[in-house]
């Protein structure tokens, strides 16, 4: 049985992370049987680069939700990407860095820094902290988020520069999918995992941002969601 360690689900997502509601889609999808224990802050300690998700499998610890489903298509085979040609796959790696490496920071901003998000991540995600150690901690983390958006670089620009970053992403996103019912054609692949997971929380996370409303213009991305959660999460 494989154990995945990630956050509690929060939002009415699964995981408002999208990085883990990834990797638990993706176990979903390949019907790998696994165990999602409560998280504890022990697990976070333990994390081996210090962030969620990771997962124990016959004695190993792995990390980073690419390298961990790179480990159980070794291990357990690969019954979502044999069929892609390796154009597709080539395609699907594309749109995999769209939306970690750069639509990812886009929302994280709207959530971290922007003041209504902050408010709701605040009390989403340190609420149940004893005082006086939520005081401490909850500012020091997005202090450590705001420096992190910096050294990538989309938090060096405007919130309107930001924003138009994100939209773009949003369109190309919404452009690709078209009328399809999953991202590479008919039949779902890692990419909709990945892309399940973090539309899902652009879409539904209970946060209004230009992200948003922008993404609400495309009635396909909504019906791609819906379709993915009647499908896995049923």
């Amino acid at each position: 049985m494989i154990t995945l360690h990630q956050f509690a689900p929060a939002f009415g997502l699964p995981n408002a992370s999208p990085f883990c509601m990834k990797l638990e889609t993706w176990l979903r999808m390949a019907q790998l049987p696994f165990d999602a224990p409560r998280m504890t802050l022990a697990d976070m300690r333990k994390a081996p680069k210090g962030k969620m998700p990771y997962i124990e499998d016959k004695g190993r610890v792995v990390a980073d939700s690419s390298f961990i489903i790179d480990y159980l298509k070794a291990t357990y085979g690969n019954p979502l990407d044999a069929w892609l040609s390796t154009e597709q796959r080539a395609v699907a790696l594309a749109f995999q860095r769209l939306l970690e490496e750069n639509l990812y920071w886009a929302v994280v901003y709207t959530r971290w820094i922007e003041p209504a998000g902050w408010a709701l991540t605040r009390a989403t995600f340190f609420a149940d902290m004893p005082a006086p150690l939520k005081w401490i901690i909850a500012p020091l983390a997005r202090r450590g988020i705001r420096q992190e958006l910096h050294g990538h670089g989309m938090g060096r620009h405007s919130a309107q520069e930001i924003y138009a970053i994100g939209q773009r992403d949003i369109t190309a996103l919404a452009d690709f999918l078209a009328d399809k019912p999953f991202f590479m054609g008919d039949t779902p692949c890692t990419l909709d995992a990945t892309a399940y997971g973090f539309l899902a929380n652009l879409l539904w996370a209970p946060l209004e941002s230009p992200l948003k409303q922008h993404a609400r213009q495309y009635p396909q991305l909504e019906a791609y969601c819906q379709r993915m959660r009647s499908r896995y999460y049923a």
